[in-house]
């Protein structure tokens, strides 16, 4: 990655509130994740421990709402 992208990157992340960075960085988890096991099927135990690992953060409320994800599209 060059180095305007990481400032860039780097930039908007800290623009964001602490729910929103953990979204962010739990995004960037599942995208490394799917790319390592891209050829491995997910078994029956992976996948019912991804949902209810989302189904916890959703708990705790770690996430963004639809709303506010078009409030931030249109500061884009």
């Amino acid at each position: 990655m060059t180095q305007a992208l990481e400032h860039e990157m780097y930039n908007y992340f800290n623009q964001l509130n602490e729910a929103e960075k953990r979204s962010v960085i739990q995004l960037l988890k599942t995208f490394l994740h799917r790319r390592i096991e891209s050829n491995e099927p997910v078994s029956i135990e992976e996948y019912n421990k991804e949902i209810a690992e989302a189904e916890a953060e959703f708990e705790r409320e770690e996430f963004i709402t639809n709303e506010e994800v078009l409030k931030q599209i249109k500061q884009w």
